[in-house]
């Protein structure tokens, strides 16, 4: 099998098909191929399609009608994945819901989803607390905890299948709330369409792949993973929690081919596992990145120590368009985020709406077949999001900054909204943050707008040092500072024993901002 996947490949199943059908056509024609792992246990395709009936006869049973809606909130399970393919199959919507948030939070999202039933396990029923009093929606405990009705007593008999339900491409697939760094995270809708030019023409996997989820599946980056292996009729090998050594552990146990990191993750399996270079990887064909900034020495280690090729995505949840990185084709472009994929149209504007030339920093703007329906319940949000052209054609705002080269790579600098604005100037936090990385002590930066009477703001930055470095931070900002421009010096530097960051890896640059802010 080639390297690099095919995104203009011609789909094997041209006109539309829902997912719970495809997995049906893989029952019929193999049934006895395993489709899903969690450590001791396997679902063989005919098993896993015969449960997906019976979740969704019962959900029928229950009065839960196509167009409904159903929230998840749990760790990686078979029976969550159950869950969700029995949804689908019975036309409901899927609101997959992150179990590291504040109970107020996910209490509000089963309620802004529209959730006819709440699916959790015992850690989220303990996190709610009292605020379960107020989730109108019955539960079901997917670990067969006291949580709510257990999940084998709560299952359709074993045989029972569903009333067929026609799927409409444009019915609500799922429902993706983002990260939620400023306000309620907002509810992304995909319809059953997006999904489909994503699994059948976008990010296709072969139906002998064995992918490797260590990521929690209410997450974009695990989904577009996740779901093409289920469309290709391969393997999904599920780890609810992630550990550098158990992944390399399970990759080599059962012969892995696929698999999707974010960096953090790249981080800890390359550079914390002394012993990596024992463990068997030969079975990869595919490691996938996206979601946040991955440097370019960790992707080289990734490419030059371990086996198959590695392509990095660049995009967001509300979709808009896509960059690829084949990383293993374009070493001398390890900076970037590739090129824009097959069918995706990808600009950089100024604010005026400008279309911006080659090594001209703008915001980056996207259309494809790929575009969320909208932000659930929040018309304003929608709107904001979405740029028009003066054609008509329409774009999805990503609110990052970068700018593409004379071969048409892009390269990301920072989010818009925290560009630093200095005596007029603008200044990018990632050019200051690259050569605060230069100082040998220095283990990873992140440079924040801090308030300045004298300028409007000025760069403060916060680094965390390498295990047995030491430096003080007076030391580092000279040493940054001597190799930037007049306007980009950084005004202080704060050394902390790591960066805060997301469930993702994404450092969270606001609450670095309000810690600056509150000390001073």
């Amino acid at each position: 099998m080639p390297m690099t996947p095919a995104p203009d490949r011609e789909p094997v199943h041209p006109d539309f098909v829902t997912l719970p059908d495809l997995i049906r056509r893989r029952a019929a024609a193999a049934p006895g191929h395993t489709a899903l792992v969690l450590d001791d246990r396997r679902l063989t395709y005919a098993e896993f399609d015969a449960l997906i009936d019976r979740v969704a006869a019962a959900l029928q049973r229950d009065g839960v009608v196509s167009g409904d809606s159903l929230a998840i909130c749990a760790a990686s399970s078979i029976e969550y994945v159950l869950t969700f393919m029995g949804g689908l199959r019975a036309g409901v919507a899927i609101a997959p819901l992150a179990p590291n948030s504040t109970a107020e939070v996910t209490a509000a999202l089963v309620a802004d989803s529209g959730a006819k039933r709440f699916f959790l396990d015992a850690p989220v029923h303990e996190l709610l607390g009292p605020v379960i009093a107020g989730v109108a929606a019955p539960l079901v405990a997917l670990d067969g905890s006291p949580a709510g009705t257990a999940f084998e007593a709560w299952l359709a008999p074993p045989g029972a299948r569903p009333q067929p339900v026609e799927i409409d491409p444009e019915q609500t697939f799922n429902i993706i709330y983002s990260s939620g760094t400023t306000g309620l995270p907002k509810g992304i809708v995909h319809p059953h369409r997006l999904r489909y030019n994503q699994l059948i023409r976008h990010l296709y996997y072969p139906v002998e792949a064995v992918t490797l989820i260590s990521t929690g599946l209410y997450s974009n980056t695990t989904l577009v993973s996740f779901l093409p292996t289920l469309a290709a009729g391969g393997t999904v090998v599920l780890m609810p929690k992630f550990d550098a050594r158990r992944f390399l552990d399970l990759s080599q146990q059962h012969r892995v081919t696929h698999a999707m990191l974010v960096p953090v993750q790249y981080k800890r399996i390359l550079r914390d596992v002394a012993d990596f270079d024992r463990f068997d990887l030969s079975s990869y064909q595919m490691k996938f990145c996206t979601s946040a900034p991955f440097a370019a020495d960790l992707k080289r280690d990734a490419i030059t120590r371990w086996p198959g090729g590695l392509t990095e995505f660049y995009g967001m949840t509300e979709g808009g368009g896509s960059c690829v990185l084949y990383a293993h084709e374009h070493p001398d472009k390890l900076h970037t985020v590739g090129r824009p994929a097959d069918g995706h149209d990808i600009r950089v504007i100024n604010d005026a709406g400008e279309e911006l030339p080659p090594g001209e920093p703008g915001e980056i703007i996207g259309s494809s077949p790929v575009i969320m329906r909208e932000y659930l319940n929040q018309p304003g949000k929608t709107a904001e999001t979405i740029w028009r052209h003066p054609s008509g054609k329409v774009f999805v705002r990503t609110g990052d900054i970068g700018r593409f080269d004379a071969d048409g790579f892009l390269t990301l600098m920072d989010r818009k909204k925290d560009m630093i604005i200095s005596g007029g100037f603008n200044i990018y936090p990632s050019d200051l943050e690259e050569a605060l990385l230069k100082h040998p002590a220095v283990l990873e930066a992140a440079v924040v707008a801090a308030p300045s009477e004298d300028w409007g703001e000025t760069p403060a930055a916060f680094v965390a040092l390498r295990p047995g470095h030491s430096a003080d931070a007076e030391e580092i900002r000279s040493f940054a500072n001597a190799r930037l421009g007049k306007t980009q010096r950084i005004s202080d530097v704060r050394i902390l024993d790591s960066l805060p960051r997301s469930h993702i890896g994404k450092v969270l640059k606001r609450e670095l901002r309000d810690q600056y802010i509150a000390a001073r």
